[in-house]
């Protein structure tokens, strides 16, 4: 077998890894994702807790950035501490080191059960948490197939010329290892899938043990870059946590390379052979920092504030509505795509903050979320303007589609802002006017529907971009859902009332209300999805029954 076949076997089994862990991700994302959200959302006021939650949110999700991301969103809207947000990472971090461990392990005859399991229930039903569960029994079931994959190419490389000649270069200037780790690792967005390909070519005798650790290392301060720069549109609170898990990762992955270069550490004694003692390298630099940074997390989050309160702020977003483009329709379109990025993070945002104040209403965050949506107003007034002023002649039919799916969309975003800033936020006021308090049945359900609704925002998004049928068609399954959810909620709400619920006689009107605003909302998400469909013949023109014969 040649190099360039050997080489491209390997690539293969590596692109393999990558989309199997994003598969186990989107799996339980999709599945579990609101009770994850939930128990996260419930942790106390102490940093153990918060530790072992992120642990175990990471070990379902397979990833310590999406639990990052998704505990730095809490802290931007106010829900949780930065402190615990912090502990709750380092938690994460661990979490996904014991999921390296738990894949070093010879899983081969886990891999065809998991596929037959997983497609039995993904074809079996069209309900939505058995498919996800199918899906992510499918990723983990071709994660395991995948490692089977790279240990296959793996084996012609011992006799290659070139490879002692870069392990040597390597092993040389552990530095340039240490960083080009760090950089393969934000190229796979994937600490676990890029230490899991270490390991498993450690195992060909291809990796050294100190080479091996300095690639570890490496991988502990990538995975900390992925999640800071991914953090970047949350809000200003919600980006301290990812930047200073990076600050904690990236400080201690250094010190211990010094170490390792200076003194030399004892990894050999952690294991039997070269993979595993990666693997418990790994696990026990999490487990330290776990232990050092979660008592420093509270002051490091402050530090951090403050530096970042000495930052000028920028004066406003910067706009991808090139006027230059506009006598190329395509790249103007592109432009405008790009654009509506930041409507759809905006419209998330309000979602995250509406929740929240629902929770915990503040006068000074009511102003912010109404602020939010004058911005969201002039970023849609811009699109709309900019999109007219493309020159129509010189636009194919499929660009002319586009232009008109890009302006529904931005309409439909701006009425759901204005739903959320016109409705919701003056029931929050009534709310905190009139002392009016949910029950705890009725506030479950609300947080219920407004999961729902950020679902289908995200699908929308992707929607947007990819413009893929199948993810259209989820989008209006998803209406039909929400739909399914709002009546047993209205029920269950007017159970209460007949049983003389004092909270829920006091709520009803905001409860009811913000059931039917939800529903709305939710719909003009799923209609950004009907163009798609109706081009491809896949919507009715009216869901009414034909006429009865006369």
């Amino acid at each position: 077998m040649s190099g360039s076949v050997v080489l491209l076997h390997l690539a293969g089994a590596v692109a393999l890894l990558l989309y199997a862990t994003r598969m186990i991700r989107t799996g339980v994302e999709r599945a579990f994702g609101h009770t994850l959200r939930r128990r996260l959302r419930a942790l106390g006021g102490h940093r153990a807790p918060a530790v072992a939650a992120g642990t175990a949110l990471a070990m379902a999700m397979q990833s310590s950035t999406a639990v990052s991301l998704l505990v730095g969103s809490f802290v931007g809207t106010g829900m949780l501490a930065a402190s615990l947000g912090l502990a709750a990472v380092l938690g994460a971090d661990l979490g996904s080191a014991l999921v390296v461990k738990v894949f070093s392990y010879d899983l081969q005859l886990l891999a065809p059960v998991a596929l037959l399991v997983g497609t039995t229930c993904f074809l079996a039903t069209e309900r939505r948490v058995w498919r996800q569960t199918g899906r992510l029994c499918i990723g983990l079931g071709l994660l395991v197939l995948s490692l089977g994959l790279i240990g296959q190419p793996a084996e012609p490389l011992r006799s290659s010329e070139l490879l002692p000649v870069i392990v040597s270069f390597l092993q040389g200037d552990l530095i340039v290892a240490f960083l080009v780790a760090a950089l393969v690792t934000w190229l796979f967005h994937s600490s676990v899938a890029f230490i899991l390909l270490v390991a498993a070519l450690a195992a060909r005798d291809l990796v050294p043990l100190e080479l091996g650790v300095a690639l570890v290392l490496g991988a502990n301060l990538g995975g900390g870059v992925i999640a800071a720069l991914l953090a970047r549109t949350l809000p200003e609170d919600g980006r301290l946590v990812p930047v200073a898990n990076l600050v904690l990762r990236g400080s201690g992955a250094m010190a211990v390379l010094a170490l390792t270069g200076l003194v030399g550490l004892p990894f050999a004694a952690l294991g039997a052979s070269v993979p595993e003692q990666l693997v418990h390298t790994h696990i026990l630099f999490n487990a330290a920092l776990v232990l050092v940074g979660t008592p420093l997390a509270g002051w490091l989050t402050e530090r951090l504030r403050r530096l970042q309160s000495r930052v000028p702020p920028v004066d406003g977003p910067v706009s991808a509505l090139d006027p230059a483009d506009l006598d190329e329709p395509p790249r103007a379109l592109a432009n405008a795509t790009r654009e509506m990025v930041g409507i759809f993070e905006t419209v998330e945002a309000m979602l995250r903050a509406i929740e929240s104040l629902y929770e915990h209403p503040d006068r000074e965050r009511m102003a912010a979320l109404a602020e939010m949506d004058d911005s969201l107003d002039e970023r849609y007034a811009a699109i709309k303007v900019y999109l007219s002023r493309i020159r129509f002649g010189r636009m194919r039919d499929e660009d002319a589609e586009r232009c008109n799916e890009l302006i529904g969309a931005c309409v439909k975003l701006e009425q759901v802002g204005d739903i959320i800033v016109g409705n919701m936020l003056a029931h929050v006021r009534t709310k905190l006017d009139r002392g009016v308090r949910f029950s705890d049945a009725g506030r479950e359900e609300l947080r219920a529907l407004l999961a729902m609704v950020r679902s289908s925002a995200q699908l929308a998004f992707n929607l947007l971009i990819s413009r893929d049928s199948e993810t259209a068609v989820e989008l209006v399954r998803a209406k039909q859902r929400l739909r399914e959810l709002a009546e047993e909620t209205s029920a269950r709400h007017f159970e209460r009332l007949r049983s003389g619920v004092a909270q829920s006689l006091d709520s009803s009107a905001l409860h009811l209300d913000t059931v039917r605003d939800l529903k709305q909302i939710h719909s003009l998400l799923a209609s950004i999805a009907y163009p798609m469909l109706e081009r491809e013949g896949r919507l009715r023109a009216s869901r009414l029954e034909p006429d009865a014969p006369a």
